[in-house]
């Protein structure tokens, strides 16, 4: 059984820095496609960052402020966040794909596994 248990959030101010972390059990994180999405209040689910051996991406919109990165020996994906803004302000998600035959995606129905979410919240 996979499980995905995210930690790191926090009420940050605007311009600060948070590192979010995603513990999987059941999964080897080096061989599945992993990936960071939020929810903000009102808004639909939007994909953040991804990572597959070594291919990452990042959407434009946190495109040189936040950085996807993964520890092997811990099986932990990380989701380093800096120069936060208030619209960033949301539930963050860990998501892991369910094969390692399938490549990186940036459509949260591509996931099959989900964390629970830890909240990040950007004050003004």
């Amino acid at each position: 059984q996979v499980q995905l248990v995210e930690s790191g959030g926090g009420l940050v101010q605007a311009g600060g820095s948070l590192k979010l972390s995603c513990a999987a059990s059941g999964r080897t994180v080096s061989g599945y496609a992993m990936g960071w999405f939020r929810r903000a209040p009102g808004k639909e689910r939007e994909f953040v960052a991804a990572i597959r051996w070594s291919i990452i991406t990042h959407a434009d919109n946190v495109k040189g402020r936040f950085i996807i990165s993964r520890d092997n020996g811990k099986n932990t994906v990380y989701l380093q966040m800096s120069s936060l803004k208030p619209e960033d302000t949301a539930v963050y998600y860990c998501a892991s794909r369910s094969s390692m035959l399938y490549s990186i995606s940036t459509y949260a129905y591509d996931y099959d596994d989900w964390g629970r979410g830890t909240q990040v919240t950007v004050s003004s």
